[in-house]
């Protein structure tokens, strides 16, 4: 009897590795709704390389966005944990972020130093109105005339810093998308830098 019951517990123990992913296991983000978004818009893409004018773009912009979504697709297929923010601007940031089941995409409070937890996602970064902000590499620092939120894609670790020339923030990865007041269900508050530094960092972003 004893025998049996030892073979039976081996038995549950090795159908729960074959079903079960294993906790250890890395996430597989490429299930979710941002790897289809991504493939779909590198498929259409792709679809119009041999007149990427006819889709509106010129050969540059055609590249650099290929080269975009490449990237994006990238960095959900080798993720191997939620995506983080981290806050190197010695300032307050407004975060969105949520916990996957427990809770939706919101504007939180990341204080200087801090990175968010990899129990949440972090979805993007408010920017407020007056900003100066450099969104991409091929880009320049330009000074918001409207708060905005930059969305990255699942998985991403992203990082927010300041030009200490120019006072600039910068991010080490290209936001996937930027929203405008309306143009998302994000809400984008009208605060300034100085109201978000009045903000209590929220503790459970960095458990």
């Amino acid at each position: 009897m004893q025998l049996l019951k030892i073979v039976l517990v081996a038995l549950v123990f090795i159908v729960n590795l074959m079903i079960a992913q294993p906790s250890w296991a890395g996430k597989d983000f490429t299930k979710g709704a941002d790897y289809a978004e991504v493939t779909q818009a590198l498929n259409q893409l792709l679809a119009a390389k041999d007149t990427p004018e006819q889709a509106g773009y010129t050969p540059e912009e055609f590249q650099q966005r290929l080269a975009q979504l490449q990237f994006q697709k990238n960095i959900i297929e080798t993720a191997k944990k939620r995506a983080q923010c981290r806050n190197e601007t010695g300032k307050t940031l407004a975060v969105y972020a949520n916990k996957p089941k427990k809770s939706p995409t919101q504007l939180y409070y990341l204080a200087a130093g801090q990175i968010t937890d990899d129990d949440w996602d972090c979805d993007g970064i408010y920017l407020p109105a007056g900003t100066q902000v450099v969104l991409s590499p091929n880009t320049p620092a330009q000074e918001l005339t409207e708060a905005i939120a930059v969305k990255f894609v699942d998985g991403t670790q992203s990082v927010a810093t300041v030009n200490p020339g120019t006072g600039a923030i910068a991010l080490n990865v290209e936001p996937a998308k930027v929203f405008k007041i309306g143009e998302s269900d994000w809400l984008l508050p009208a605060l300034s830098q100085a109201e978000i530094d009045t903000q209590v960092p929220t503790p459970e972003l960095i458990d």
